[in-house]
């Protein structure tokens, strides 16, 4: 069996936004470029998801907003809450993200890790969406792995700088799910939801505190949550440099978290799907380096 990392990526994934809208789209069109150029990954280590089943969606989203969704339906305050113009491509963007982390995670029992270039979209809820999410990728895997493929515990490692306020409101009663997010204490969203584990920083954190707590608490955690599954959240919005976050890390501490966080995966054999969250340096070339560096991080981990 060849040893390599799936990676979901449909070129789909770069919708065309309004000049100066502050998402960068960019970053999925250089992102697997450079993977491929500096010898990080293959062109065949990539898989187009396709759509995500209207059925998966539903075992965590309400019927009705999925209807909404699908009929382009959603009202001015809700295509405001969630950033971006409602359109069709929009609405097939997200259910091809959503079905790579599906589809990934499933890869992921087999390889042992593997990644999404997209995804991340935690600050979706089961009735609504916000903050540039409309489905709530890695909570809909969650549930298609603990339905389908014999899962019984997932933890999942959200260290966006933003809380996943969506995926916390989700998982809040269902203990085959555990919640960990470590995030910006004043960031947004300014309404946090419960997760079974939140660490609020203080504005301009930065790598020796972060990564002392991370250090201390994930082992912990996996020993208390003893979970055969772990969903990561990698964004690299925790930088200094990104222009809606409030800490301060550097690019290496950023790597440095990476390199915890796939480490003890690896120690206790544990399969991890890994999404690329956020990331709004004003320098895209910072963006995609960070976000090179998680994957870069990972084959030197479960490959190399």
């Amino acid at each position: 069996m060849r040893s390599y990392i799936p990676i979901a990526y449909d070129r789909k994934y770069k919708l065309d936004l309004p000049e100066n809208h502050r998402f960068p789209m960019i970053k999925y069109e250089l992102l697997p470029k450079k993977l491929i150029s500096k010898g990080i990954s293959s062109q065949r280590d990539f898989f187009q998801p396709g759509l995500a089943d209207i059925n998966q969606l539903l075992e965590v989203h309400e019927k009705n907003y999925i209807l909404k969704l699908k009929n382009l339906k959603l009202t001015k305050s809700e295509i405001r809450k969630i950033g971006f113009p409602l359109s069709d491509k929009l609405i097939e963007r997200e259910m091809i993200i959503t079905n790579g982390t599906i589809k990934g995670a499933i890869k992921a029992l087999e390889q042992k890790v593997s990644f999404n270039i997209a995804g991340g979209t935690h600050h979706s809820f089961s009735d609504r969406g916000e903050g540039f999410c409309l489905l709530n990728d890695q909570a809909v895997s969650a549930q298609n792995l603990i339905k389908n493929h014999n899962i019984k515990k997932i933890l999942i490692i959200d260290l966006d700088v933003h809380q996943g306020n969506g995926t916390a409101s989700i998982f809040k009663s269902n203990d085959s799910v555990y919640t960990f997010s470590i995030h910006g204490s004043k960031n947004y969203p300014f309404r946090k939801e419960k997760s079974d584990l939140d660490i609020p920083l203080e504005d301009n954190t930065e790598d020796d505190l972060y990564l002392n707590i991370l250090n201390k608490t994930l082992p912990v955690l996996i020993n208390k949550v003893k979970p055969n599954f772990i969903f990561y959240l990698s964004g690299v919005d925790i930088m200094k440099s990104d222009k809606l976050g409030r800490l301060s890390l550097s690019i290496e501490g950023c790597k440095e978290r990476d390199k915890i966080v796939f480490s003890n995966c690896k120690k206790n054999d544990i399969p991890v799907q890994c999404s690329m969250g956020g990331g709004y340096s004003q320098d895209i070339d910072l963006i995609v380096d960070a976000h090179f560096n998680t994957f870069k991080t990972a084959k030197e981990i479960f490959i190399n």
